[in-house]
């Protein structure tokens, strides 16, 4: 049966931290896929605003879907660039401040062969990172950084997508959205990812009223999918109820048992997972800290990996005392272009250390203090882009202790 997945985005706050243009982006998507689901081309339209000061004479468009080699992902109308991860698209006039205009190209996704986000994997295909987004543009310029093969170097704001995914195989298609009268609806997500196969499903609802769903590849059992699910739902309350009300009303979990790469990936009201053993909550906490609260994953990957560690945490009563080793030889605010090249310290500093960096904070302010500050702070941030600078003022207004030695401390 084809599928409407319609998605609409929202206008984001324009603070000094956030990105300046273009603003207020929208998609709207009409593919046909192959009856294996593996390729899925057609036609993508993206409008926004011109929030800057000045004209804007171009737009550029992420296509990461080509990082690990290029072919899986074109499109039509723009000069491709950048090792096929970038295309510029000239405007036909330069838009003014305030001005609204679309951009529209054919596009073609076809899930390459290997076991990854945006990858095939039996008869299963899966498209993280895959669909064309705008690049940002804010004070530091255009960011066209490129994905350094491990973690995410993403950097995209809230949006709204209309995306149409047809397809005459008998298989299923879950995705980033969530279904309205035929519509799949995804307000304010930074990215739209689905995937295509013979999966099996089930769902549940959470007591907050969240619907989950599982989607497994056929190795994986159905007392692994209903603990996912489980874990689901009662981290999704459980976060809400922290950091502020999950704004969808379900989630989709994707299981299969033979991705290499990684564990766990999170998209907006969609993730994928490793099974057995899965990530369930980290990757239900990047919902706040990455869906909700965004940031610059290339520049700051620590503001969402961290926090969704220490959530984690946090949600199984873990509280990591002494965990803190000392001055680190490496700050854990070091970008993904250092990580990069030094992959096998990544996590450790990244995950660990910057997750025991909060907790460090927690017992410094108290617990009751450090709760306040990080339901505030998702609060003022929601569906915006924080900087380290923005973290550190929100927990200095909720603290009374001089939190400067606590930062120079822990290289923050």
């Amino acid at each position: 049966m084809p599928r409407l997945l319609l998605l609409l985005l929202a206008p984001i706050s324009l603070l000094v931290a956030t990105p300046s243009t273009p603003g207020a982006p929208s998609y709207e998507v009409e593919l046909t896929g192959t009856p294996d689901g593996r390729t899925w081309s057609g036609r993508e339209t993206i409008s926004f605003t011109n929030t800057a000061a000045e004209s804007l004479p171009e737009v550029y468009v992420r296509l990461w879907g080509n990082s690990r080699g290029c072919g899986s992902v074109s499109v039509t109308g723009g000069v491709v660039e950048r090792d096929c991860t970038v295309a510029k698209f000239a405007l036909k006039e330069p838009l003014a401040p305030g001005k609204r205009t679309s951009i529209s190209f054919d596009v073609k996704l076809t899930a390459p062969d290997r076991e990854d986000r945006f990858g095939r994997s039996g008869e299963f295909s899966f498209f993280g990172n895959a669909l064309p987004v705008l690049a940002v543009r804010d004070a530091a310029g255009w960011h066209l950084e490129r994905d350094v093969g491990i973690g995410e170097s993403f950097y995209t704001v809230a949006a709204d997508f209309a995306v149409r995914l047809t397809h005459t195989g008998n298989i299923s298609v879950p995705s980033t959205g969530v279904l309205a009268d035929g519509v799949m609806i995804a307000k304010q997500a930074r990215d739209f990812a689905w995937a295509a196969g013979p999966f099996r499903s089930a769902e549940s609802v959470s007591p907050g009223g969240v619907r989950v769903r599982s989607w497994v590849t056929p190795t994986v059992t159905a007392a692994v999918a209903d603990a996912a699910r489980a874990d689901a739902a009662a981290s999704i309350d459980e976060f809400g109820r922290r950091y502020g009300a999950y704004p969808d009303h379900e989630i989709d979990l994707v299981l299969n048992d033979r991705w290499t790469n990684f564990s766990g990936m999170e998209y907006p009201g969609f993730v994928l997972l490793i099974s057995p053993n899965s990530p369930v909550v980290h990757e239900v906490a990047h919902q706040w800290w990455y869906g909700i609260v965004g940031n610059n994953e290339y520049a700051d990957p620590w503001l969402d990996e961290a926090f969704a560690t220490y959530a984690t945490d946090v949600f199984e009563g873990k509280r990591r005392a002494g965990c803190w080793p000392g001055m680190l030889p490496v700050a854990i605010t070091r970008d993904m272009g250092y990580w990069g090249a030094h992959d096998t310290s990544y996590g450790t500093f990244v995950y660990t250390y910057g997750s025991c960096m909060l907790h460090e904070l927690e017992r410094l302010i108290g617990t009751p203090a450090m709760e306040r500050l990080l339901a505030s702070y998702a609060k003022a941030h929601w569906h915006g882009v924080v900087t380290p600078a923005d973290f550190k003022a929100a927990a200095q207004d909720a603290s009374s202790v001089d939190l400067k030695a606590f930062w120079r401390d822990h290289g923050i």
